[in-house]
């Protein structure tokens, strides 16, 4: 009897120790798990990376600005309002300015280092190829064609410039699959929603029968010669700046600025000339009497 007693105490203690092994194997609480991995925390940025992307988001929300402005003028030159400019000469003043913006958007574009990041450099040589091409066409198209067929031109000229649509996948795709991207294009000021296209500061523009503002260097146009002046032209003068001789005329209701290969016609009380990468001019004001220009180097 007693016998079988201690047998019957020796498995239940042989129990008990199975027991406590099985529990060894349990992790402690509040220890981590060690098959799982913190997440790797993304670097930030570098400046340089801000700036690229930055520059990128510029470019492609000025060729947006374009594309809707080029569409808006189209549809103006199709059908011009009876009181206002002809559909020759908006379609005049529409070849004139156009090709000189798109090269701009180029111009910056090219300026644009390597990012660093492979995809975001095949993103910018897409946008080059685009660009250069569409740059070919516009080159082909004189403004005196608008005398020729004017909605013809502006139409063809128009179906170039929405051709500039960014290349798949663009930047916002790729700040997806890229943390750096991602970083850099929240940083960017220029990257921010809604935000529009810098535009150059200009001098306020007087009532076209009220006084013109000073200009810098009064009626002195030798003060052009090296591509930098402010003056002003009351009447038919032929000004060299930067080694191009550009003729100008300031009529009742425009402004033309003639080189030997370009003809540039302005109405309004303001706007732009740009002479390829040579000279900028910009009309500062101009009432019935006249105009100041500033001439500058793109």
């Amino acid at each position: 009897m007693f016998k079988n007693r201690s047998v019957t105490v020796a498995a239940a203690g042989l129990v008990l120790a199975v027991g406590g092994c099985g529990g060894g194997t349990q992790e402690k609480a509040g220890e981590p798990d060690q098959g799982s991995v913190a997440p790797t925390p993304t670097r930030a940025p570098s400046k340089a990376l801000v700036a690229w992307v930055g520059g990128m988001c510029e470019s492609t929300t000025a060729l947006k600005a374009l594309r809707a402005d080029s569409a808006a003028e189209l549809k103006e030159i199709r059908n011009p309002d009876e009181a206002g400019p002809s559909a020759e000469h908006l379609t005049f003043s529409y070849l004139s300015r156009t090709p000189p913006a798109v090269e701009e958007v180029e111009r910056d574009l090219k300026d644009l280092d390597p990012s660093g990041v492979p995809a975001a450099d095949r993103l910018l040589d897409a946008w080059l190829e685009k660009l250069e091409r569409v740059v070919r066409e516009l080159d082909r198209v004189s403004p005196s064609a608008a005398f020729d067929d004017a909605e013809g031109t502006a139409a063809h000229v128009d179906k170039l410039v929405q051709s500039l649509t960014p290349p798949k996948p663009d930047l916002p795709a790729l700040t997806k699959k890229d943390p750096r991207l991602a970083a850099a294009y929240k940083r960017a000021e220029q990257c921010a929603p809604g935000r529009q296209p810098a535009e150059e500061t200009v001098s306020p523009v007087p009532d076209p029968s009220g006084p013109l503002p000073k200009a810098a260097d009064g009626r002195n146009t030798d003060a052009c010669s090296d591509g930098e002046c402010e003056v002003l032209v009351t009447s038919p003068v032929r000004i060299t700046a930067n080694g191009l001789a550009v003729n100008v005329a300031v009529m009742k209701e425009s402004i033309t600025f003639k080189t030997p290969s370009t003809v540039v016609q302005l109405g309004g009380q303001s706007g732009t000339a740009q002479f390829g990468d040579v000279l900028k001019v910009t009309v500062v004001a101009r009432n019935e009497g006249g105009a100041v220009l500033r001439f500058t180097i793109p």
